[in-house]
């Protein structure tokens, strides 16, 4: 069963957000040019950002519970009512004015995917499976964008909902997914106790520090956290697995670790 994904898509961020917000679930919305404010106007002033409880008291308590009844208000109204910079920036969004630039060429820092674990029991053998999928996952990615990464991350969710982070920073970067995994189990193996202790309901593995080439290798030795790059085989490797996968889907070859296990839900890690 696919994730939902929504998608909004409008002129402006501001309206493209809005949009994503109306279509939930799983849905997509194209709010043309000529209907931006006929689709903004008749939904409620929540739907503007920065709208928080407060502020929607506040105009409720005026009588003002739409969009367009905000639109209709003289910028100096607002500002009265709200203060200087809530007052002026509602009243530019009401009217779809959102100066801030889409930047369509900036390659992203990152590369991540995180794994919901629910709250049983896990043994270390359970979660090792998760962390070699979620490995198998985004070093794939990274080669598909022809990226290499410095930086191994392993983010953990425990059962009270705190959160840790451990990582690592290679000497130089790497595509390789023996490396990255080998990384990886070092970083969970350090976690550990506060694993035992807490119980975990999510791990997340990120690749951070991106370099354009993924052809650069790493140089060992790089300390205790890890073993041999696999080398010129292991790249062989990588390459043969993902053009498999690219041609047959994802599930057409696996880890033996990874049969008859539930794959759970992974889905893209998100900036904190």
């Amino acid at each position: 069963m696919g994730l939902p994904i929504t998608v909004g898509v409008a002129r402006t961020k501001f309206l493209a957000k809005v949009a994503s917000g109306v279509a939930k679930p799983d849905g997509l919305l194209v709010v043309p040019p000529d209907g931006e404010l006929a689709f903004l106007h008749p939904l409620p002033v929540e739907r503007l950002w920065g709208v928080g409880p407060v502020t929607a008291d506040k105009l409720h308590e005026a009588g003002i519970t739409t969009v367009g009844e905000v639109a209709r208000l003289a910028e100096t109204v607002l500002v009265s009512m709200l203060g200087r910079g809530t007052g002026r920036h509602l009243h530019a969004l009401a009217h779809n004015l959102d100066p801030r630039p889409v930047q369509a060429g900036r390659r992203r820092r990152s590369i991540g995917s995180q794994h919901a674990l629910g709250h049983s029991a896990k043994s270390p053998e359970d979660i090792d499976a998760v962390v070699v999928g979620l490995v198998d996952r985004v070093t794939s990615r990274l080669r598909a964008a022809d990226r290499a990464a410095r930086t191994v991350m392993v983010r953990f969710r425990f059962d009270d909902f705190t959160r840790a982070t451990r990582s690592h920073t290679l000497d130089r970067a790497t595509a390789q997914t023996q490396t990255v995994l080998t990384v990886a189990r070092a970083l969970v193996a350090d976690a550990t106790p506060l694993i035992d202790r807490q119980g975990l309901t999510l791990i997340g593995v990120a690749l951070g520090n991106l370099d354009d080439d993924g052809a650069i290798q790493l140089v060992l030795p790089f300390g205790r956290r890890g073993a041999a790059a696999a080398g010129p085989a292991g790249r062989a490797l990588d390459a043969t697995l993902d053009d498999v996968r690219d041609r047959y889907g994802s599930a057409a070859i696996t880890r033996a670790v990874l049969l008859g296990r539930d794959p759970g839900v992974s889905v893209p890690l998100l900036r904190e």
